[in-house]
């Protein structure tokens, strides 16, 4: 995976993370923004070291920050109206067969 690609995929975490911990999406907005400047900040650093470096600490930043109990979007698995209401199944047994 490039370092392009890394960094992106951390974006989207940290973004995703970022939701777990807030109620409001007005108020992840503001997080959002936050978190977009701190990886603009370092778009333009070129050393291949300082990138892993950079990619390190980030990835350690998230799991620190990782949340205990994540949202679940309630239709999702693990969800609150996972599986509810399904539909019923005709428990009456087949007819016979007749040859």
């Amino acid at each position: 995976m490039s370092t392009r690609q890394a960094a992106l995929s951390l974006y989207r975490r940290s973004l995703k993370l970022a939701l777990d911990w807030t109620i409001h999406r007005s108020l992840w907005r503001g997080q959002a923004l936050y978190i977009r400047s701190l990886f603009e900040k370092n778009r333009d650093v070129t050393n291949p070291r300082q990138q892993r470096a950079l990619l390190k600490e980030t990835e350690k930043l998230l799991e620190n920050w990782k949340h205990p109990d994540p949202y679940a979007a309630p239709t999702a698995p693990g969800g609150s109206k996972y599986e509810r209401n399904l539909p019923v199944h005709n428990l009456d047994p087949p007819p016979p067969l007749k040859f």
